[in-house]
């Protein structure tokens, strides 16, 4: 899958929503997930999409 998502994702580092884009991927449940990098601190970031 090469879906990208552009919106926001909460970085539990800084504590703070940021706007950035991440690969769409599906998890082993099934679900799809949004996977990207903070652009200030660098942690990766998750969001849950919901199944396709």
């Amino acid at each position: 899958m090469a879906d990208k998502y552009q919106g926001e994702f909460y970085c539990v580092k800084c504590k703070d929503k940021r706007e950035t884009e991440g690969d769409v991927v599906v998890s082993e449940n099934g679900r799809r997930m949004a996977k990207a990098t903070c652009p200030v601190c660098g942690t990766k970031l998750n969001r849950i999409l919901g199944k396709a």
